[in-house]
Parts: C-alpha cells; sequence; structure tokens
C-alpha cells in the first residue's frame, strides 16, 4: 500500500511538473487609459522565449462586426500597439522574423484574417491609426467560431508536435496561425 501511495504521489509530481514546460504565463502590466488591462504573456516553444504585450479590450455587448471590421488593419488589442518578441527566429508560412521585437496587427476577413508583423517605430507606440509604412509582412490565419463568446480579447500560443500555432480570440471569432521556432 505504502508503495503503490509513493508510485502514485512521483507519477503525480512528474505529471504536473512535465505540464509547466512551456506553460503560459500571464503577468498584468498597467490599466490601459480606455479602462482596458494590459498584459504580458510569456511562453517557452521549442527552446524560443516568446513573449506578447497587449490591451485587452472586452466586448461589451458589441458586435464582431463593429469590432474588428473585416478588409481593414485593426490594432488587435487596446491603446498601445500589440507587441511580440523572440529570442530565436520564427517562420510564419513564408515570413521570417529575426530574434527581435514587432508589432502585431490583424485584418479581420469574413473568411479567413491576415497576421501583420511590422517595425516597433518607439517604445509605447500608440497602435491607431494603422501605420502602413512600419508593415513587414503578412501571412494568413485561420478563422473559426470560438466555443463560447470571449468577453476580453485573448492572445494565445498553443504547441503542437511540428512548432506551435498564435491564437487570437475575442467575441466569437478565433484566428490563428501556424508558425515554427528556427
Amino acid at each position: 500500500m505504502r508503495q503503490s501511495g509513493w508510485t502514485s504521489f512521483v507519477v503525480a509530481a512528474v505529471v504536473a511538473l512535465g505540464g509547466t514546460v512551456g506553460a503560459q504565463k500571464t503577468t498584468p502590466v498597467h490599466p490601459g487609459k480606455g479602462g482596458s488591462p494590459h498584459v504580458k504573456t510569456e511562453w517557452v516553444v521549442d527552446g524560443a522565449n516568446i513573449a506578447i504585450e497587449y490591451g485587452q479590450p472586452s466586448v461589451k455587448g458589441r458586435s464582431d462586426a463593429d469590432l474588428m471590421p473585416a478588409g481593414k488593419p485593426w490594432r488587435t488589442g487596446a491603446d498601445e500597439a500589440t507587441i511580440i518578441t523572440t529570442d530565436k527566429p520564427l517562420t510564419f508560412g513564408s515570413v521570417k522574423l529575426t530574434p527581435g521585437t514587432y508589432t502585431i496587427n490583424t485584418q479581420p476577413g469574413d473568411t479567413g484574417w491576415q497576421l501583420i508583423f511590422g517595425k516597433l517605430g518607439k517604445p509605447g507606440q500608440w497602435g491607431v491609426p494603422y501605420n502602413e509604412s512600419l508593415e513587414i509582412s503578412r501571412t494568413p490565419m485561420t478563422l473559426n467560431k470560438t466555443k463560447a463568446p470571449v468577453e476580453q480579447l485573448q492572445i494565445h500560443i498553443d504547441d503542437t508536435p511540428k512548432g506551435a500555432v498564435l491564437r487570437i480570440e475575442w467575441g466569437t471569432k478565433s484566428a490563428s496561425a501556424p508558425f515554427t521556432v528556427g
């Protein structure tokens, strides 16, 4: 009985510790000027340290079409530009990002979105109006519906056997783009 209990404890500890490798860590950054909280979310994916800082606006009863108009670049957050920082190269389709910090915008569409990477012009750079001159490249995103409506904007990175997926969810929309490290 004692051996079985010890074995169960060891197995549970290994599973618990194994589940935290690459886990998402989210910390508050500051309250936004418009009331939206700002967070920094960090992951370790295939040896790359990746962080995304963004404002989390709330739906507050508004429609997806009003919040994320199709065909127009959107800051994908609130207030300051949403930024992604990586210490290893990342490849999103044909887009190759060297280690550094980039802005993230998206362009919603009816059947798919575009993930837009840009240069960070200056720290604290505002997210609107969209500055096309800072755009580096775009990659397609797959559009799906969320399982349940998402009140506050959420950005996730899901680890996969072949790399990872960057996923953005808000309202009833879930847009994702696969990427690899290296």
